[in-house]
This record gives structure tokens, sequence and C-alpha cells, in this order.
């Protein structure tokens, strides 16, 4: 019996800027994008994004790379490169580039701030480059500098929703209107009626985040995973916009004692290191212990109901997807 993920549901421009069956993007996530997850993702017709920065040994990276192109079964898949607003953590970066296009990879995402620096390189190999952004003056920047292709994230995002705090509704409607370039929309998205609505809004595909994080190919313990599909939309909170950093994370007890700190209103980041800093992140993939570390999560953790592999995921979005079609052509359009 042919599934739904086997099958194109649609045809958009972000199908064919990456030669993918479906218009459903996995985004980077920090220490968890790793090749068993993109490489299932690459299989069931999507393109998800090995995260650079998750190896910063360039052996391993590549050997990285080289695993994902075995595991993916002749699909596409490509590499996030986060740049951070620390200039000095940025020339690690065109040592990922040197591996990443040795290893015949075509596909980017880049985040973090303006991929300026690094597209004439990237666009000379003959690379494919989204742009990963949370709001539209930032996007506008990167099709400038000569991004093919914005995913826009609005603010039930998980990790850095910006400061503006625009919701996906608008953003999903505004990019496609403003960019003369292909737009995926992101942020609380988790069902297929939510990507038929953000193509319908003129996005050509979605990008998905903490839908995926309870996929059974996301190297995580257990306990983490539960906990996701335990939470509701409000299991998320947002904190350190006292730094100008928001952040989205669980409602877990590393965050509560951030929030405590913020609202006395400390500015000094090393009052929060040691409840913010990326290591006591991933010791939370290993240990289970979800009460330490800032854990990205956005409020589509409500859409993540249970442990599946990525295929069945994809799966299920599709079938919804083409039900909410249906739905929409079963509308009657009212007669003069």
């Amino acid at each position: 019996m042919t599934r739904p993920h086997e099958v194109p549901l649609f045809d958009t421009a972000v199908t064919r800027l990456f030669g993918i069956r479906h218009p459903i993007l996995c985004g980077g996530l920090m220490w968890l994008s790793t090749a068993p997850y993109v490489a299932a993702a690459a299989r069931a017709g999507g393109i998800g994004f090995i995260t650079a920065r998750s190896f910063p040994d360039m052996g391993a990276f590549r050997a990285e790379l080289q695993t994902c192109r075995e595991l993916a079964g002749g699909n596409p898949f490509g590499v996030n490169l986060y740049l951070s607003n620390r200039e000095s953590e940025n020339a690690i970066l065109e040592r990922h580039v040197d591996v990443l296009l040795d290893e015949g990879v075509r596909a980017v995402e880049t985040a973090g701030n303006a991929p300026g620096v690094l597209l004439p390189r990237l666009k000379e190999a003959g690379c494919t480059v989204l742009h990963k952004v949370s709001i539209l003056k930032h996007a506008e920047r990167a099709v400038r500098d000569g991004a093919d292709a914005i995913a826009i994230v609005g603010m039930e995002c998980g990790g850095h929703p910006g400061l503006d705090f625009i919701g996906s509704m608008v953003q999903g409607t505004l990019a496609p209107m403003r960019l003369g370039v292909p737009v995926v929309l992101g942020g609380g998205i988790g069902t297929g009626r939510q990507v038929v609505a953000a193509l319908a809004m003129g996005a050509a595909g979605v990008i998905l985040g903490t839908r995926m994080l309870v996929s059974e190919e996301i190297r995580a313990h257990e306990d983490y995973k539960r906990r996701i599909v335990a939470a509701d939309e409000r299991s998320s909170r947002l904190v350190l916009g006292i730094l100008r950093n928001t952040y989205r994370v669980m409602d877990n007890t590393a965050a509560r004692t951030v929030a405590a700190i913020e609202a006395t209103g400390e500015t000094d980041f090393e009052a929060y290191r040691p409840y913010v800093q990326g290591t006591a992140a991933r010791r939370v993939y290993t240990t289970g212990d979800t009460d330490e570390g800032m854990l990205a999560m956005g409020q589509a953790a409500v859409f993540a109901d249970s442990l599946a592999p990525v295929a069945a995921i994809y799966d299920e979005l599709l079938a919804d997807a083409a039900t909410a079609l249906d739905t929409v052509r079963r509308v009657s359009p009212v007669m003069a």
C-alpha cells in the first residue's frame, strides 16, 4: 500500500528548488540534526539540514555527511550554518564550508546574522541557500545579498523569535508579497492543515522544528521526548528578553530560574550563564533531566502527540493536508 509520503501532493517553488517531493523542510536543530534524522527527512521526501556547529571537529563533520549521504538513499540533504553575533566564533564556518563542498553538499540553510559573508563562495560552488530569519527586514537584506529562498519564523517558534514578536499569520502573508524569492513559513506549525494554509498565503512550503523533536531518529533521551509529548500550547516560556536575545524554551525549572533573575533587572550575562550555556542543553539530550538547561521548544509542541518515525510524521502531515484540501474544495463560493 502506498503511503502518503511516497506520493507528491504539492508542486511548489521550494519542491522544485531543492528537488524534493514535499514542501516540508526540517530546520537545523543544534546537537540533534544528525545523520539519522536528516537522512530520514530526505527519504520521506523533504529535506533536513545537519547542524555544522554540532561538529567542531572537521573529521567528525565529514564522517557525519558521509553517513547521511549513505542513509539518504540518493535523496538531497543539506547543512545548517549558524552565523553568530560574535564574529570570532564564525571563523570555523569557513572550514565547515570547505568540507561540505568537498563532500558534494549543495543545499545550505543559513541562520543568525546576515549570510552575506558566506554567500559568494556558496553561490559560486552552485549551492542553493535558504536563509532563516524572524523578521522581514532581515529577509530583505539576505535576498539582496543573494539568498535563493527565505525561511521566516513567527513568534510561536522555538529558539529565537526575534524582538518584534510578529506571528506566523502575518509573516506568512507579508513575506511572499514582498520578497522576490520562494518563502517557507515556520513557527507554531505542526499539522497538514497549516501546510495548506501557508501555501494559501503565498508561501512555497513550511519549515518544522519543534514538531519533529519527537522523531524516533532524533538522538535524544526518551524522557525528553515524552515531556514534549505531554506539552500543550502553553508549555513554553520566553526568556532573556532583557538581554535582547529572546529565547522560547521549554517552561522548566532552569527557565523559571532565568525568568526570576530577569525580574530583578539583572543585565550581566554571567548571572545567567550557568543556566543558558549550550552544554547544559546537550546534557539533557543524554540524561533526560528536562529541568536542566534552556531547551528550545515552540508552541507546536501541542501537535507533537506521540513518538514516531520521521516518515510516519510526514504521513500524518500529508494525510491531514489532503483532508484540508478536500474541506476547502467543499466550501461553495457565494454566487452573485
